[in-house]
């Protein structure tokens, strides 16, 4: 029998596993430039090499066809949105399509559409792409990678300087290991909502009557949210949810964060699929939905600014950066405290 490791869903999952992965296999065999001003190993949403912003994503959801969205419209909005997380102005996009022998056109046509739809919304065009098609039975009917560009803004400029009126600040971007003590973090909507309308569309549950994905392009509210100052850190929980956007900031940050259960927003029937499945709403993937860090003496503007957009209207402060503790905790309503741990891989696989 071959005892070779092998590669497993978890591997792309997004939690624990797959930043093994990235960590021991992909990061020690790519070269990596020490000029670069955020480079691979830093494992942010994005890249920077000379001011250019660059960022790639392959979509493989099933199904291609959710409620609130379509693969094409998910792959548009999660390439803007990990270009916008950076605190750049999103330019252009690129897309690859690998289909499957036998894909009907008209499920193509429609895909097409969403795509341009959502470039429209977000003002980002799509101008470079590919097109592959392979045996059927190869993959399940498309896969899509989308890379984008940016590059940087007045908007970011002015929202550093604003951080710089509190304190010292020598960052040029938005980067996960930005945040400090005292910084506020903030989620712009209720999460769980991609993940459980997909799930529950994929399996029969019945509350995607009642839940739809919020995939959707936030660079327009995190425009509003900038304009307000004072962002250090922005992050989009997708796979692994907010549980492991938290993470990630708190350990590169190297700071603890405590988060306030009461303030969490959550559907209630993301909450009532989660608790009949046994899942964490705090570790499904998002689809538009960003975690916010701000100094605090800015974090009510932000607020303001966030629930002025459609995008942004449920955001909430929901936690704290303290040195005191390391990691992510939570405080419940019931008066305790539980770690939030990152999760070992996704309780829903194919969401993005």
């Amino acid at each position: 029998m071959n005892s070779e490791k092998r590669i497993t869903l978890a591997h792309g999952a997004g939690g624990e596993v797959m930043q093994e992965l990235i960590r021991d296999k992909i990061l020690g065999s790519l070269e990596l430039r020490p000029d670069i001003e955020v480079p691979l190993s830093a494992l942010d949403d994005s890249a920077v090499i000379d001011d250019i912003v660059f960022t790639t994503d392959s979509h493989t959801v099933k199904p291609l066809f959710f409620p609130g969205g379509d693969i094409g419209s998910l792959a548009v909005s999660g390439t803007i949105n990990d270009i916008a997380v950076m605190g750049a102005e999103p330019a252009a996009l690129s897309s690859a399509f690998v289909i499957e022998e036998g894909f009907l056109l008209s499920d193509l046509d429609r895909i097409l559409e969403s795509m341009q739809m959502t470039c429209e919304r977000a003002n980002v065009p799509i101008v470079a792409g590919d097109t592959k098609v392979v045996e059927k039975g190869a993959i399940e009917g498309m896969v899509i990678t989308t890379s984008g560009i940016g590059r940087r803004s007045a908007l970011l400029d002015r929202n550093i300087e604003e951080i710089k009126k509190h304190r010292k600040f020598e960052e040029r971007w938005v980067r996960d290991s930005n945040l400090q003590e005292g910084d506020k973090v903030i989620i712009s909507g209720t999460i769980g909502d991609h993940g459980i309308a997909l799930l529950s569309f994929r399996e029969g549950y019945g509350f995607e009557s009642e839940v739809q994905s919020d995939a959707a392009p936030l660079n327009m509210m995190i425009e509003r949210a900038l304009e307000a100052g004072g962002i250090v850190s922005m992050k989009d929980p997708t796979r692994g949810g907010i549980a492991n956007a938290l993470n990630e900031i708190a350990a590169k940050s190297n700071v603890g964060i405590i988060v306030d259960e009461e303030q969490l927003p959550v559907k209630s029937a993301v909450l009532s699929a989660c608790e009949m499945l046994g899942i964490d709403p705090l570790e499904i993937g998002n689809e538009g939905k960003v975690v916010i860090g701000v100094i605090a003496e800015k974090a009510e503007d932000v607020l303001d600014a966030l629930r002025n957009t459609p995008e942004g209207k449920d955001a909430r402060i929901i936690g704290e950066a303290h040195k005191e503790i390391k990691g992510v905790a939570m405080q419940t309503v019931i008066g305790g405290k539980r770690i939030i741990e990152p999760p070992i891989g996704d309780p829903i696989p194919r969401i993005c």
